[in-house]
């Protein structure tokens, strides 16, 4: 089964998808995270990408398409976690998949009202040490400002700040309208409330994989 995820930054994909993949065995493939790995390990694909991101341009579908067929594997459950972004990716993605003999077989599309993503993440704090996160309202550390885990200090990630959030949205508007609405068109699409809790809204995932 290949489930895509799609919905705006902080809507809670990554939980729902790593739930999955503790609960459920899927692999969970995120492109920002594969990315960063492939610039890391300094891989051909890693070193292509890396000159467009040193030039603050946006890596070329071809190169995501290509990083995720590298990573996809032969069979067994996969969620793609911020791919495709675009139409023009989600054509490609369906062109690689074909010449595999597989499909999408469900996007599920976080909704949420953009004031609570804005909430969601202009409160959101990260462990400048251990990377854990905090919330100042949902998840507050027991001492202001510090970590629970390792005594390191937390900060507010520069692309979580309100006015960078709201522009984070408007982009995300812009370019995934279109995708919600391809995906429409194939009938796969399947809209899940983001604003309820976490469990809650895994027990609707859950439902919809076992679905098939």
């Amino acid at each position: 089964m290949i489930l895509v995820f799609l919905g705006p930054p902080g809507a809670g994909k990554g939980t729902q998808a790593k739930l999955l993949s503790q609960r459920m065995g899927f692999l969970h493939l995120s492109t920002g995270d594969l990315l960063r790995e492939a610039v890391k390990n300094q891989t051909p694909l890693g070193k292509k990408a890396k000159e467009y991101m040193d030039r603050g341009e946006l890596v070329p579908d071809e190169l995501i398409v290509q990083l995720i067929e590298e990573t996809m594997p032969k069979d067994g459950n996969v969620i793609l976690d911020g791919f495709p972004r675009t139409v023009n990716q989600a054509l490609a993605l369906e062109e690689m998949l074909k010449g595999k003999g597989e499909k999408i077989s469900k996007v599920l599309f976080f909704d949420v009202p953009d004031e609570v993503i804005i909430d969601r993440l202009s409160g959101r704090r990260v462990c400048s040490k251990c990377g854990a996160v905090y919330h100042v309202k949902y998840n507050p550390p027991k001492v202001e400002g510090v970590c629970d885990l390792c005594g390191g200090s937390l900060m507010q990630r520069d692309d979580d700040k309100e006015e960078v959030v709201k522009k984070r949205l408007e982009v995300y508007r812009k370019q995934t309208q279109p995708l919600i609405e391809f995906y429409q068109d194939r009938g796969i699409i399947y809209r899940l409330d983001a604003g309820k809790g976490v469990e809650e809204l895994f027990e609707e995932v859950k439902g919809l994989v076992r679905d098939g």
